[in-house]
């Protein structure tokens, strides 16, 4: 091993070894070197983490992303309750074969108590699209559209319960307290529309999910960037002008209350807080103007209602969740960067939602009825719209469903062991299907992936790096995915 020589200058006269020509060269050779790591340490993303730059004053104002990003918002489709795989997107000859019988090595009890036998899949599949791929038949305008999703067939879980599950969906942590993904993003990148939240989560017409507020929380992340809730049934509420109060009258208040405003500030320079404050008041103020006009339908003409079932005046869950659909279309063409719509509410024994344990097959024909035609007119809706060349749609449930029934019911237990998501839209290869569950169903056994991929993968088409995108709280950078999380490039374009 070869050594420097030692330098003959004592501390503090090592500038003088830049007069000697060979420690001048040394140095320079030296210097270079170190400009040529930290090219390359940049380059491989090793460097301090850098943290989205907030403006207090206008926290939900548009930021850069790390990258080029193939989408500008996201919608996200959750089904609350826990949707079966099997009786959905992955198909498996095998449970026909062996309906009725034991597991072969499976467990003997599983969530809610003793497994019964194998059960078939509760409704038929068949090839679907160019591609072929076998699809049940429980969703059949979803289905036409295999051709163009991404199926992700090995996710993976850390809990099979459903509020732990909910968050670890949502958050990236079964436990209470950590940010939502919709708050990850406005924290990172804001919002191309600052008339309105950047972030808003559509509940079911039935209810909130099991984890509720945890779905769209800020968890550690500033407040400013958690979801707002509302729906058709439930819009946001005390944004009316009182009946007393006219129109001139109540924007000479705002204007007043501007200035008053302003003043303060100006007096209080740096309160980043109080900033925060006022900025949150404003956005109020101009969601009085935009919120009722976004949430006006009576615009949209009739035939959008009829394909999207919001005209069903027999089912009005139907009704009221196409609505939602219709709201979430409106909200991402608007700009609103993440959009989180909900189908299916609380622990109900499956009534409002698709956990299905004792009933499966009658409880998801009600529920398949409610989602199956309001969604499929969402996509082709954002489509026809030129909408899905910047929107990333994802559809996702907390975990999947085992491949026997449970002892003395007709309904299957929780899964957290192999599940399945897909995507669709800005970045997305459709037709695709990534990893599989083994020939039951019950594990996933080929590219086994996990909730942090999933999450990482959206972020990334959102030109975000999610080992990049952090956030210090009691003394630890924290991110969306831990210190997990992959990137799915096979389901990239």
């Amino acid at each position: 091993m070869k050594f420097s020589r030692p330098s003959p200058y004592t501390e503090g006269q090592q500038g003088k070894a830049l007069l000697n020509r060979r420690d001048f060269l040394g140095s320079t050779a030296t210097g270079l070197g170190a400009v040529a790591l930290t090219h390359l340490l940049s380059r491989d993303a090793l460097l301090a983490k850098e943290v989205p730059l907030i403006d207090p004053a206008r926290p939900h104002l548009a930021r850069d992303p790390h990258f080029p990003a193939r989408a500008k918002n996201v919608l996200v489709l959750f089904c609350a309750g826990a949707c079966s795989q099997l009786e959905t997107w992955d198909y498996k000859p095998e449970l026909f074969r062996r309906d009725g019988q034991p597991m072969p090595g499976g467990p003997s009890v599983t969530f809610q108590g003793p497994s019964g036998n194998l059960a078939k899949p509760q409704y038929a599949f068949r090839p679907r699209g160019q591609t072929g791929k076998m699809v049940s038949d429980m969703l059949p305008h979803l289905a036409e559209w295999t051709d163009e999703l991404a199926f992700v067939h090995t996710l993976t879980s850390k809990s099979n319960t459903h509020g732990p599950a909910e968050n670890f969906l949502s958050t990236g942590f079964a436990l209470d307290g950590f940010p939502s993904i919709g708050a990850w993003v406005t924290y990172a990148l804001g919002t191309e529309n600052e008339n309105l939240p950047a972030f808003v989560a559509i509940p079911d017409p039935r209810g909130v999910p099991q984890a509720s507020i945890n779905n769209w929380g800020p968890g550690f992340l500033p407040a400013e960037f958690q979801g707002t809730p509302f729906n058709v049934r439930n819009p946001i509420q005390n944004l009316n002008r009182p009946e007393n109060v006219s129109a001139q009258g109540d924007v000479a208040a705002r204007n007043f209350l501007r200035q008053i405003q302003e003043e303060h500030l100006a007096s209080n320079a740096g309160d980043s807080q109080l900033s925060a404050r006022i900025a949150s008041y404003e956005l109020a103020a101009r969601m009085q103007l935009s919120v009722p006009d976004i949430m006006d339908l009576s615009t949209e003409p009739d035939y959008i209602l009829k394909s999207y079932g919001a005209d069903d005046g027999d089912n009005k869950v139907k009704a009221d969740f196409a609505k939602n659909c219709i709201l979430a279309r409106r909200l991402i063409e608007k700009g609103v960067r993440f959009v989180q719509l909900f189908n299916g509410a609380y622990a109900s024994g499956g009534a409002l939602n698709w956990d299905g344990h004792n009933k499966l097959k009658p409880q998801y024909d009600v529920h398949a009825e409610i989602f199956d035609q309001p969604a499929a007119a969402l996509l082709e809706d954002l489509k026809q719209r030129g909408l899905l060349e910047d929107t990333l749609v994802v559809w996702c449930t907390e975990f999947g469903r085992m491949p026997m029934f449970q002892k003395g019911a007709q309904g299957r237990d929780h899964n957290p062991n192999g599940f399945t998501a897909w995507m669709t839209g800005a970045g997305v290869k459709g037709g695709v299907s990534y990893g599989a569950t083994d020939e039951l169903g019950y594990e996933a056994v080929e590219k086994v992936s996990s909730i942090h991929d999933l999450n990482a993968t959206i972020l990334h088409l959102l030109g975000l790096d999610h080992e990049l995108l952090t956030y210090r709280h009691n003394g630890l950078e924290r991110r969306l995915t831990d210190v997990h999380g992959y990137v799915l490039k096979e389901l990239l374009v």
